[in-house]
């Protein structure tokens, strides 16, 4: 007896197919959640799970339903916390044929033209960075394994490049701004954090030479980390003047640009980038402003031969890959990989570069149009001039729990999904504006409910 689990079922696929269609004609997408759980979890889940199988479209129902009215969507152009999402149509759709195609690209040997396709975008990415020809990596799951799998090949590498001591943890130099994963990051790898003082909230090229100069513990520091873009407010740091140190004194220098990497596409911010061409790794996640489905960041390294010594798996079963033209198991920290950076590789060629360069720059420019209303309104004050497309901002005389319950009624109204942030120690609202189809009259009438 075959079993059913294996057999191509009609009704099902008709039924989720539908369910899908339903969902990509939404335009503009909803926030769906406001707040109120329709039930208990506990309850609407509570034998769903057992011996025996259920109906398919009892079970998308209860999710449909039950389950779905719980989440937040973050594609909607009025999802303005965190970092938002906003896939194209196009990369959504491809993302369902990775997934139907059972697509595994752990290897250039099973996965050739997926890997190959995987690798032009990649090498597109590294055009725009000014990496050199031979620049290359991988896609992982997100920016915390990005900027993971770089720093290890950083600590591998030191003493081969001359830097860092044979005795202590080695150092990685940071500001206060680097974003919440490099601790992380370090912290597993068995290093420290050598912080530099940032200046007006960036890690400059002279905060840095002076640090290493003077700071204790410079002698074990073997890579610098600076961000193209902070989670937080967008900040670019001192790109050129960081890796210009960073080439001095033959440290790893890693870039950041989980976030703010995609304004590489944008030509009128292309010059705060100036100085990532040096970059020894560089970040950029898909998922995040270049518009594709969770989950997904690019990782790129100007040596891929140095990630491959480091990150590449030895094992008598993975003998047979070596000396594969590319294994992307090789450039992190993972072996077994679904080939995400397809449905951005998709996107890109259906829709081309110039599609995506307009919707980045709409969101700088609508981010640029938000802080200029809020200057205008007397019970709101800007905390900074936006870089990129986060606009920060505070309401006069709120306290956190302000903030809080104002966010709160946003959701619940489905006006608007926003959340508080701390900017020098004081709470403050955050606009992260990514989707193309987030408008000022949006933005008015969210701020509009602070009165």
């Amino acid at each position: 007896m075959r079993n059913p689990m294996f057999e191509f079922d009609e009704a099902m696929t008709d039924l989720i197919f539908e369910y899908c269609r339903e969902r990509l004609v939404e335009h503009p997408v909803p926030l769906d959640y406001g707040g109120v759980f329709p039930v208990e979890f506990a309850e609407a889940l509570s034998g769903l799970l057992g011996a025996e199988g259920n109906d398919p479209a009892k079970v998308l129902a209860l999710y449909s339903e039950q389950l779905a009215p719980a989440i937040v969507s973050a594609d909607s152009p009025r999802f303005l916390s965190f970092i938002p999402a906003a896939p194209t149509k196009a990369s959504l759709l491809f993302d369902m044929v990775v997934s139907c195609s059972a697509l595994h690209a752990t290897s250039w040997l099973e996965a050739a033209g997926a890997v190959a396709a995987e690798n032009q975008a990649l090498r597109l990415l590294a055009d725009l960075a000014g990496l050199p020809a031979g620049a290359g990596g991988c896609f992982v799951s997100g920016g915390s394994l990005g900027n993971l799998s770089a720093l290890v090949v950083a600590r591998d590498t030191a003493a081969a490049r001359g830097v860092g001591t044979p005795q202590g943890r080695p150092l990685v130099a940071v500001s206060e701004e680097a974003h919440s994963s490099i601790a992380g990051a370090l912290n597993i790898i068995g290093a420290d954090a050598f912080l530099v003082p940032s200046v007006d909230h960036r890690l400059t090229g002279g905060a840095l030479a002076a640090a290493l100069a003077t700071g204790p513990g410079a002698e074990h520091v073997v890579a610098v980390v600076a961000t193209g873009g902070t989670t937080n407010a967008g900040i670019i740091d001192d790109l050129a003047g960081v890796g210009a140190v960073a080439r001095e004194r033959n440290l790893w220098f890693h870039v950041d640009g989980a976030y703010g990497g995609a304004a590489l596409f944008a030509p009128s911010v292309r010059g705060r980038f100036d100085g990532i061409e040096q970059a020894d790794s560089f970040i950029v996640d898909p998922h995040k402003w270049l518009y594709a489905p969770f989950d997904s960041c690019a990782l790129l390294y100007r040596e891929p031969a140095l990630a491959k010594a480091v990150h590449s798996q030895k094992a008598g079963y993975l003998d047979v890959l070596k000396g594969e033209e590319w294994n992307p198991s090789d450039y992190a920290i993972h072996l077994s990989r679904r080939p995400r950076g397809m449905p951005l590789w998709f996107s890109l060629a259906v829709y081309g570069t110039n599609a995506y360069a307009e919707a980045v720059e709409r969101s700088i420019t609508t981010a640029a149009a938000c802080a200029e209303y809020i200057e205008t309104v007397p019970y709101l004050e800007l905390v900074r001039r936006p870089e990129l497309s986060i606009v920060v901002f505070r309401r006069r005389d709120w306290s956190l729990e302000d903030y809080n319950a104002w966010s709160t009624d946003l959701l619940a109204a489905q006006r608007g999904f926003v959340t508080p942030t701390t900017w020098e120690g004081t709470p403050a609202a955050r606009l992260a504006i990514l989707h193309p189809d987030t408008d000022m009259a949006m933005l008015e009438g969210i701020l509009a409910t602070m009165a």
